[in-house]
């Protein structure tokens, strides 16, 4: 008996309500303009475990699980931009890469209502320390998981692949060491 819709949908973290979000907006992604956003995926080694752990954040309107990130900033580059998101919505500072390690589109919900696509250019970030005060303290929940259980929070799915490709990557890099 094939899976009903519900229980795909709940095992796959909201992709598919996502993919149909998208497809009910398909008009504001191919005819209106995209914005630009600049995230970071922040990421510990797990002291006694050895093991890598990310940070997912919820957002502050809806609650669903996400990443830091934001609007550019003028005067800052996108990984600045990324770093400074990370700090006022996590708490966490640590070393940013420069470069850009992919890219995931969403809809962003504006406050007036309207929906807009973005593009996010993503940045890894090892996070060297968590401070206990933050700007967005108290208005989101944090959570340290692993990558795998980070791509089944969130709801993009090209976020879900670049959980799994960052994670490869990053125990690619500790073997060479």
């Amino acid at each position: 008996m094939a899976p009903s819709i519900q229980s795909r949908t709940k095992s796959i973290g909201g992709s598919d309500r996502f993919l149909s979000d998208l497809a009910l907006h398909a008009a504001a992604l191919f005819h209106g303009p995209a914005y630009e956003q600049y995230a970071a995926i922040c990421y510990r080694r797990h002291p006694e475990l050895d093991m890598l752990e990310v940070l997912v954040v919820t957002s502050r309107q809806s609650g669903r699980w996400i990443i830091p990130k934001g609007w550019p900033i003028k005067g800052k580059k996108p990984h600045e931009v990324a770093a400074i998101e990370a700090f006022e919505e996590a708490g966490v500072r640590g070393k940013i890469k420069k470069k850009p390690f992919g890219y995931f589109t969403y809809l962003k919900q504006l406050d007036d209502g309207n929906r807009v696509p973005c593009v996010v250019q993503l940045h890894l970030l090892e996070v060297e320390k968590i401070c206990e005060n933050y700007p967005e303290r108290g208005q989101r929940s944090i959570d340290w998981v692993s990558f795998t259980e980070a791509a089944s929070r969130v709801r993009e799915p090209e976020l879900k692949g670049l959980f799994l490709i960052a994670e490869r990557k990053l125990r690619r890099t500790k073997a060479k060491k």
